[in-house]
């Protein structure tokens, strides 16, 4: 290890609790390190180095279950966050039928349904006007819950040539049509 980043017996100097306090900004080793007051020249590593001292690495752990605590914000209220959008359907947001499409009224809707909207706008002209909702990314929230379990890591490429992906996919047709 660099003799810079060597942790003084006890507590941390001031330089590596500065460096502790600017990681937990951006969690950017590199610039936490220079905005400490590590050199620029060797931030990148030095950066490096500093995350991987047993007292910071410690120091750091600590202050980011402390902002957990103070601040709420959990892995369970993330996952609970990105289940809503995952899980929601929008016909509790908007009706629509061949007559046109209508927004529901947001007093009636849940806040778990609320919470699904990015936006909503509407823009009037002399001969009408168009209102629009914007809804999260269903299929990006579906994607981190499955990461998050590790759904995809057995997932791997097919190796399977297009023509025997066709012949498959025809085999398969076939037998639904019996």
């Amino acid at each position: 290890m660099r003799g810079w980043v060597m942790a003084a017996l006890g507590d941390l100097n001031a330089k590596q609790r500065r460096f502790v306090e600017e990681y937990l900004i951006d969690l950017n080793a590199t610039q936490a390190a220079i905005r400490a007051g590590y050199s620029k020249k060797t931030a990148s590593i030095g950066g490096f180095d500093l995350l991987r001292n047993p007292k910071i690495a410690a120091a750091i752990e600590k202050r980011q279950q402390a902002r957990a605590v103070r601040t709420e914000i959990t892995q369970d209220r993330v996952l609970r966050e990105l289940a809503r959008v995952a899980f929601s359907d929008q016909r509790r947001l908007v009706e629509w039928s061949s007559k046109g499409v209508t927004l529901r009224d947001s007093s009636t809707i849940s806040d778990d349904d609320a919470a699904t909207v990015s936006e909503v706008s509407e823009s009037v002209t002399a001969t009408g006007g168009t209102t629009k909702i914007k809804v999260h990314d269903k299929m990006r929230a579906l994607e981190l819950i499955g990461r998050h379990l590790r759904m995809f890591e057995d997932a791997r490429p097919s190796t399977a040539s297009a023509e025997e992906i066709a012949a498959a996919l025809q085999k398969l047709h076939e037998a639904a049509s019996r």
